[in-house]
């Protein structure tokens, strides 16, 4: 198997339709457009054009709330840290935090925390130290004779001082140019 011998599985693609070959190929002449008007031409953007009533998009109240506020936790399920167990790349004997998984390549980034859920079992009893957790993941931790405890992610301000200090080289550099 070489890179130039790879392909889809049949009937995985399908050729696109090629409008306006011919009389005969069925979609000649206006290739399906129809005849005439705003429609059959390119360019046309009237998806919520009402013919200038207030479109229905509009008319309705907006729904719903997005808090500003609102935190991004890292879902994981037991069954993949069993999976990182296994592999031994987390040691069941010391408690895993949100370090522990960054090393062992089960999250990409910190985030906001941890939130740890319950599909999937674990062989063996584990400590958890994570930001969050729900009732189905506690419960399967303690069966196997493990615990979870709850800890707040520490902000990281290591990160936001390494902002400010750059913002700061680059007033100095800029200031030294006027």
């Amino acid at each position: 198997m070489r890179l130039n011998e790879l392909r889809d599985n049949p009937g995985a693609t399908k050729q696109r339709k090629r409008v306006g070959r011919g009389i005969g190929s069925g979609t000649g002449k206006t290739a399906g457009r129809g005849h005439k008007g705003q429609k059959s031409r390119s360019g046309v953007a009237i998806k919520g054009f009402e013919g200038g009533q207030m479109p229905i998009h509009r008319r309705l109240p907006k729904r719903g709330f997005n808090s500003p506020n609102r935190k991004n936790f890292n879902a994981v399920n037991l069954e993949r840290i069993q999976i990182a167990i296994d592999a031994k790349r987390i040691d069941g004997k010391k408690p895993v935090t949100v370090d522990v998984l960054l090393q062992a390549g089960v999250i990409r980034r910190a985030k906001d925390g941890v939130r740890l859920l319950g599909n999937g079992e674990l062989k063996s009893g584990v400590s958890f130290e994570v930001t969050g957790a729900s009732k189905g993941a506690i419960a399967a931790v303690e069966k196997a004779g493990g615990s979870v405890k709850l800890v707040e992610m520490p902000k990281i301000e290591a990160k936001e001082k390494e902002k400010a200090d750059w913002r700061l080289e680059k007033r100095k550099k800029n200031a030294q140019k006027d």
